[in-house]
């Protein structure tokens, strides 16, 4: 049985108020964080800002963002055994995120809300309370 390759994503990690940034699909109730794959050529930072402002319509300096950490565990949506591995960076930025074509809505998130993320969502909730940074 062959071994599906991990998928390589990046996400950003923007927290006010102890709650972090995470978007919904369109007509989807699951939140996930803002960020997607990264493409050929591309580093991990320099993904993250462009789906940054794909998704949420912020303008973010791939230098300026802090590696906080990596997640990898079983991909939403994909067969079982199909991992995904999230680079998540932390963004600072005092402009208002908001929701683009990709996006249906923005939401301020803490860990009360981690029943409604995939699993690295609910990773990166953990991970971010443990480092004191969100609820």
């Amino acid at each position: 049985m062959s071994q599906l390759p991990d998928l390589l994503v990046s996400a950003i990690a923007l927290v006010r108020d102890r709650r972090v940034l995470m978007v919904t699909a369109r007509d989807r109730e699951v939140y996930y964080m803002p960020g997607g794959k990264i493409d050929p050529g591309e580093t991990p930072a320099q993904a993250a800002a462009r789906e940054a402002f794909e998704e949420v319509a912020l303008r973010l300096d791939p230098d300026t963002l802090e590696h906080l950490f990596e997640v990898r565990t079983q991909a939403h949506g994909e067969p079982d055994g199909r991992h995904v591995r999230m680079a998540v960076f932390k963004a600072e930025t005092d402009a208002s995120p908001a929701a683009s074509a990709e996006v249906g809505a923005v939401h301020w998130v803490t860990t009360a809300d981690a029943g409604r993320c995939p699993p690295a969502g609910r990773e990166v909730l953990a991970r971010l309370e443990a480092s004191g940074l969100i609820d």
